[in-house]
């Protein structure tokens, strides 16, 4: 390389000067030659110190940031776990315990068996790190350049994609929550950490070995060993290729990927596990051919899920694993949790002997099905429920009609859809006030409102119309507080419509099928305890607190919500403690107690009821689908839904009594043990009692209705059925087929299958 001539440059320099000298220029324009060549030699430096500068504090800042993040990851790492092969190779099934502490159901941990190092084929091998993690073999712990691929395409696209290694899942698994919402930067360097350490202490065998048989496979099933031989009847070295790839898939999302549950996801998922085997060349294109073209269902055996708990827990535990997925984002199967639920053993327990033996009630036949919910009205605990009779003890967690709001629930709607919101509204200031059962139709319709008798009451007191559940005077309720204030008003007692017509009134029934729509057991005692506590609303609560793996708790008692002022609560209750004493609710009145409550049916629309008859063979006089009892005391609300599976089997004679029946027993048991119905409800500043009516304080009473009862007249058409005289405790029922239509706001029928909106009559 040829050096640089200093001598050279000078005199070459010196002849330009020379040259400089010759050249004639204006002073002026040499001025400002010579002021421009100062300035750009000045703007040069100052570009140069700058970038200097911007350069030093750049470097400054990363070696700062170095050091800080330095810093901070050895303060988190400074508390991380200790490393245990136990830890590794243990399950992380999840504890449940009643509310008194003790253990009622251990989820997974008896639904494993570990497979050693030589019993994993090679085959499921190539199918887990093809899809998991490729470079496994290659990395020490941590990939950077699938964190970095990562940090690429989630910056590419709106979904995100995890950069961990397997070694860094199994360390999630073993250690941490699998929340989303946990995955903080402490949680995360610590899990670094762990994984590095790993590496150093396990072969990646073992590591590998742990991974199979710690992940959750679905159905309970925890390890690839243990799916392997449920769902296939073979060992890890017997599966096919198919069926390997089927495994290695499922870990990532088990009930997403439920080969029984979502067979179509299923085989997606299979079919992206084949095809990064095939690109890794792990399968050849005919093994990658042959294994896609098979069903998924392909050597599946039929499921079977055998409890590892008690019968008479299963409908409990069921909304105890969806509260735990709703509310604490965790699955239940895979987080290793310790939950601590509101459930009395001793209820439960009681209940289900109700239910299922003959010792208490007469039931038709083991077909017939019962289902309820009880809460403490303090807190909205649910204490106990059941959503079926005679159930299946060969299948967990099956359907619990408690939770269900595809059954109507009647008259039960009347006191939270109808006099409650008028008493709130200020429609009704006294429980006295005269209303008037006259012939009526259908607000925006001719559709006339009917009782099952045909008969009008003329003049009567709000306490008598609702403890003798006339449903004129109820949509007569409704269409004075108008359908959105109804709305609303239900909404803050966790109950929601879609859209609301005069016909929810005295029905349940909704125009949309989702499930969140309507009625069930678990609502309607939550709505129901409002009443009793004074107007606060507690959203149903199956779990009371929950420990995570990593020793935090997180609490979970609902916390409530004003629904109604204390002092429409206090008036429902004295209408509905009448209705016990004196009205439809009579055969469930514990003598002695202090409970309010009201009855439900609901019916058959014209077509039905002859389709029914003939289907069924009952020509019974009294024939519906649903019977249902809401009552409550100062402790506890219960509310029970009877019928059977399949709605058009109907309920008939004695049948529509069992609910009263299993609410007076039921209540008995709780004053006996527990002092429910002991007390009577408190009575609230600003109303007060006047003969047997209650009135709000200031309120007019010109209005109080004063005539003696008992007295019907005749509608203008011909009676229906047999007449009822007024002291009958038969709720006001439509049991024929002689119903008018419901109409909606429209005047059109908002009638379905499976809703019962359509009837006028049908309401108890």
């Amino acid at each position: 390389m040829a050096k640089f001539n200093f001598s050279n440059f000078k005199e070459s320099l010196n002849g330009l000067t020379k040259r400089a000298k010759n050249i004639k220029v204006k002073r002026s324009d040499s001025s400002r030659y010579s002021k421009g060549k100062r300035s750009a030699a000045s703007d040069q430096s100052l570009g140069w110190r700058i970038a200097k500068y911007g350069f030093i504090g750049l470097l400054t800042f990363f070696v700062v940031c170095v050091i800080a993040g330095g810093s901070l990851f050895a303060y988190y790492v400074s508390s991380v776990p200790k490393l245990t092969e136990n830890k590794l190779q243990s399950t992380n099934s999840s504890k449940i315990y009643d509310a008194n502490g003790s253990l009622i159901a251990d989820l997974g941990a008896e639904k494993r068996e570990s497979a050693s190092t030589d019993e994993i084929p090679t085959t499921l091998v190539n199918a887990i790190t093809s899809i998991e993690d490729k470079r496994f073999f290659t990395h020490r712990g941590i990939d950077v350049y699938r964190i970095m691929g990562a940090a690429v395409n989630n910056l590419r696209r709106s979904s995100t994609q995890g950069g961990s290694t397997l070694d860094q899942q199994l360390i999630k698994l073993a250690y941490f929550s699998t929340n989303t919402s946990d995955q903080t930067l402490k949680r995360k360097s610590q899990e670094i950490w762990l994984s590095l350490q790993m590496e150093r202490q396990f072969t990646k065998q073992e590591i590998l070995t742990f991974y199979i048989n710690k992940v959750y496979m679905g159905n309970g099933y925890y390890g690839m060993k243990t799916a392997a031989k449920s769902y296939f009847g073979k060992d890890l070295s017997d599966l096919s290729v198919a069926q390997a790839a089927l495994l290695a898939g499922i870990p990532q999302a088990p009930t997403q990927y439920d080969p029984y549950a979502n067979p179509d996801a299923a085989k997606e998922r299979r079919n992206t596990v084949l095809s990064e085997m095939y690109e890794d060349k792990n399968i050849s294109k005919e093994e990658y051919e042959q294994a896609k073209a098979t069903d998924v269902s392909d050597g599946l055996l039929p499921l079977t899920k055998k409890a590892s708990y008690e019968p008479y827990l299963d409908n409990y535990i069921k909304q105890v694993i969806e509260q735990v997925a709703t509310d604490a984002n965790a699955d239940i199967y895979s987080a290793g949790l310790d939950v601590y639920t509101n459930l009395n053993p001793d209820i439960q327990k009681y209940i289900w002997n109700v239910y299922n033996t003959d010792d208490y009630i007469y039931y038709p036949n083991d077909s017939f099905q019962v289902a309820s919910t009880i809460i403490d009205v303090t807190n909205g605990r649910v204490v106990a429920q059941l959503g079926s009779r005679h159930q299946d003890e060969n299948i967990a967690l099956a359907t619990n009609q408690a939770v269900q709001t595809d059954r109507d629930w009647g008259s039960t709607m009347k006191p939270i859809t109808d006099y409650a919101p008028a008493i709130e509204k200020g429609v009704y200031t006294n429980t006295g006030t005269t209303v008037y059962d006259n012939p009526y139709n259908f607000p925006g319709s001719s559709t006339p409102v009917y009782d099952w008798d045909r008969k009008y009451y003329g003049s009567i007191s709000l306490t008598y119309a609702l403890q003798q559940s006339r449903n004129v005077t109820a949509v007569k309720a409704l269409q004075a507080v108008g359908l959105d204030y109804a709305q609303s008003f239900l909404k803050d007692l966790g109950i929601e419509y879609p859209e609301m017509f005069y016909s929810n009134a005295i029905s349940s029934s909704t125009s949309s099928a989702d499930p969140k729509y309507g009625a069930s057991s678990e609502k309607m005692a939550a709505a129901y305890a409002a009443f009793a506590n004074g107007g606060t609303y507690y959203k149903p609560s199956y779990i009371k607190s929950i420990k995570f793996e990593d020793g935090s708790t997180k609490s979970f008692d609902s916390k409530g919500v004003e629904a109604m002022s204390p002092q429409t609560a206090y008036m429902m209750s004295s209408m509905l403690k009448q209705v016990m004493t004196g009205g439809t609710a009579t055969e469930a009145y514990v003598p002695g107690t202090f409970n309010a409550a009201k009855t439900g049916t609901s019916n058959y629309d014209d077509d039905e009821y002859y389709k029914v008859q003939k289907e069924s063979g009952v020509y019974a006089y009294l024939m519906v689908p649903d019977e249902t009892f809401v009552g409550y005391n100062t402790k506890y609300s219960m509310a029970i839904w009877t019928g059977y599976k399949n709605r058009k089997t109907p309920l008939h004679d004695s049948d529509l009594d069992i609910a009263k029946q299993i609410y007076r027993v039921t209540s008995s048991y709780l004053n006996q043990m527990y002092g429910a119905g002991s007390e009577d409800f408190d009575m609230p500043s600003g109303v007060y009692n006047n003969g047997s009516y209650v009135f709000l304080t200031g309120s007019s009473t010109s209005n109080v209705y004063t005539g003696s009862l008992g007295t019907s007249s005749s509608s203008s058409s011909s009676d229906y059925g047999q007449s009822s005289d007024s002291s009958s405790s038969q709720d006001s029922q439509q049991y024929g087929p002689d119903a008018s239509t419901n109409p909606s706001t429209s005047g059109s029928s908002n009638s379905s299958e499976h809703s019962n909106s359509n009837t006028s009559t049908a309401e108890e």
